[in-house]
């Protein structure tokens, strides 16, 4: 029986070449998922190199490498620093983070990532973790949700949908996705039905794993670690990831401020080794559908 996809890389040649490897180089995938990009750094190292690889999710543990070269870690990247200070590491010359959900989660019906399958609104990628996506349904105020609904799923109507779901707390809830299907359903526009409830699923996961500030966490850090020359390749997958990485590769920063110093210098670690955002070719959107909202950033340490 063939086993199923855990997750298929996107952009893969064009991450390895914006990491620009040296095969004695030390090198941080903060996103392993199913391995896809870290094999293919692994197979460009030499005996000298060596790759690092965080994973919050249990379950990627059973993709790990069997490698003197390689080292996983089964933490959130929000700690990169610590932990790699922990391994007695220091400065490194790349970091790559893929911010793609992995087949693998939307397939696992029972963790509550997709709107295919009815089941416990759970969308934890670390299983230890407290907060899950029902409890959030069932105890965030209606100005809350709406934020969220808003400002993580861009939709339009995300204070009707709100009060919606406040509202079927009086007769027992929303605690499973079929549930969450039934309250949203009357504010979704059939002719995009199915990206309208990809954006309520999307905002739902993003709360839950806290993703904006582990990512600006991770951003900071990263430009600490980086040797000068040292690349940061980073793939997002929505709007509001996107404009973070791309403000933080220009100014330094999240916000996008343009700080300068006394010589009218921008003060900003990194500085953009692509100024047009990469995206997957025709080629690879057709071999690989979840790809096709794929943005590649590369940038470059001072």
């Amino acid at each position: 029986m063939q086993q199923p996809v855990y997750h298929i890389p996107a952009l893969l040649e064009e991450c390895m070449q914006g990491l620009d490897i040296k095969p004695s180089g030390t090198y941080v995938d903060v996103t392993f998922g199913g391995g896809g990009h870290s094999r293919e750094i692994l197979s460009r190292l030499g005996k000298d190199g060596h790759l690092y690889s965080f994973d919050q999710d249990e379950d990627a543990q059973r993709n790990i490498v069997d490698d003197e070269r390689f080292t996983f870690v089964y933490s959130n990247f929000k700690y990169l620093k610590n932990f790699m200070l922990y391994h007695g590491v220091e400065g490194v010359d790349g970091i790559l983070a893929d911010l793609g959900v992995s087949f693998h989660h939307f397939d696992e019906s029972e963790r509550g990532f997709s709107f295919r399958f009815d089941a416990p609104l759970d969308m934890r990628m670390n299983k230890k973790a407290r907060l899950t996506a029902a409890e959030i349904l069932a105890t965030y105020s209606d100005d809350r949700l709406a934020q969220l609904f808003a400002l993580y799923g861009e939709m339009r109507n995300a204070r009707r949908i709100a009060s919606a779901i406040v509202a079927r707390r009086a007769s027992g809830g929303v605690k499973t996705t079929g549930e969450l299907l039934d309250v949203v359903a009357p504010f979704i526009n059939r002719k995009q039905e199915k990206k309208e409830l990809a954006q309520i699923f999307q905002s739902l996961r993003i709360e839950v794993n806290n993703e904006m500030d582990s990512l600006k966490s991770m951003l900071n850090q990263a430009t600490q670690l980086l040797k000068p020359g040292g690349r940061l390749v980073v793939i997002t997958y929505h709007s509001l990831e996107d404009r973070i990485v791309k403000n933080f590769i220009k100014t330094g920063n999240v916000e996008g401020v343009m700080e300068k110093d006394f010589y009218g210098r921008v003060k900003a670690p990194l500085q953009a080794v692509n100024n047009k955002v990469i995206v997957p070719t025709d080629e690879e959107v057709e071999r690989n559908p979840r790809a096709r909202s794929a943005k590649l950033r590369i940038a470059q340490k001072m």
